[in-house]
């Protein structure tokens, strides 16, 4: 087959480098390349055994490569999305199907509709998302059940509602969810005992609020009585308790993260939000100590490439400072803004991650 050797010559881009990708099996490399012996063209990242070079011609685009004769090889599929956008339309298909399910799918359905096998779609949908299937289907529920029971008349109506397909499994998911009963939570929290302190440390006044879930607040700020506020706003019909002897641990366990939040957390955690919100909350614990990330970055993390903007919001909704690090985001060029605790008290957690504890 006569083939033009390469479009892509033309620019000064040198074969040889061409080549290398092709050897290192380069998904990034931006060509395409046909076989003359064969016919077939492939991207450089093709698992197929390497041809020799005098019968190898490179193409700009696979369409150029279509109209030199060649056909698409059926292994690495150049006429169709790469492999991780295919990746990324098969979770995005996934997380469509989550949401729009009255009862969550099973994970083979999943994996079925993916053209995957179970464990390899398992995989990918947490490496996409930070959560696994079952639980971004957990958290969806929890959305449509903490709305249901803001809306319904009756609590039975957001029970199927929200996809549950009888009372004993809505109580047993909701209660381990919500750290509260159901009629609870609808009403604001009432009836639910959340117990708090609040302490000093370097960066002003720390509020620590814990269900017996585990903790739902921490919140920095430089008034007693503000944060008192914001806790009650928050918790409208709780009961909000004072703290005892063995409360005054945890809140001494708190302040020490903030001043050197580069420690290790592991007190357990009772926070409500979005399945959204719950992705991005989980892709923040997965930012290491000493280092940021874009808001793209976290978008891009959870699947959502086209979400800074939202993360953004989650970001600024996530009433657990600094356990949950959202300090750890910044902007594209590295600026730092958008800290619900004030860019100062941002900077000073940055720098103190950047020491030893």
């Amino acid at each position: 087959m006569d083939a033009p050797e390469t479009a892509l010559q033309d620019s000064g881009d040198p074969l040889e480098a061409r080549f290398e990708a092709i050897a290192r099996r380069d998904a990034g490399a931006g060509f395409f390349y046909g076989v003359r012996t064969t016919g077939v063209y492939c991207r450089p990242n093709c698992a197929a055994r390497p041809a020799r070079r005098e019968n190898v011609a490179f193409f700009a685009t696979g369409a150029e490569a279509e109209r030199a004769g060649f056909r698409a090889c059926k292994r690495c599929r150049p006429d169709q999305p790469d492999r991780a956008a295919r990746d990324a339309d098969a979770i995005r298909h996934a997380c469509g199907m989550i949401d729009a399910a009255e009862t969550p799918p099973g994970l083979k359905a999943l994996a079925k509709a993916a053209g995957l096998s179970p464990s390899h779609f398992h995989r990918l949908f947490k490496s996409a998302t930070g959560v696994t299937p079952r639980a971004y289907a957990s958290a969806k529920r929890a959305e449509r059940l903490a709305a249901g029971l803001g809306a319904a008349a009756r609590i039975t109506d957001a029970i199927y509602d929200a996809g549950f397909n009888s009372a004993s499994r809505f109580y047993e998911f909701s209660n381990a969810r919500l750290g509260m009963t159901p009629g609870d939570y609808r009403d604001g929290g009432a009836g639910a005992d959340i117990r708090f302190a609040i302490g000093e440390c370097s960066l002003g006044f720390v509020l620590v609020a814990a269900t017996d879930k585990g903790v739902c607040a921490i919140l920095i700020g430089d008034n007693r009585d503000a944060l008192t506020r914001n806790l009650q706003e928050r918790f409208c019909k709780a009961r909000i308790i004072g703290a005892d002897v063995d409360f005054g641990a945890r809140l001494a366990q708190i302040i020490a993260l903030v001043e050197a939040p580069q420690r290790r957390f592991d007190l357990p955690l009772d926070i409500i939000g979005t399945a959204f919100q719950q992705q991005v909350w989980q892709a923040l614990r997965a930012i290491p100590p000493g280092t940021t990330a874009s808001y793209a970055d976290v978008a891009k993390a959870i699947g959502r490439p086209q979400s800074a903007r939202a993360v953004a919001g989650a970001c600024a909704a996530n009433p657990i400072a600094v356990a949950i690090p959202c300090h750890r985001v910044v902007h594209s060029d590295g600026s730092l803004s958008g800290y619900r605790w004030g860019v100062d008290r941002k900077r000073a957690l940055l720098d103190r991650e950047k020491k030893k504890p």
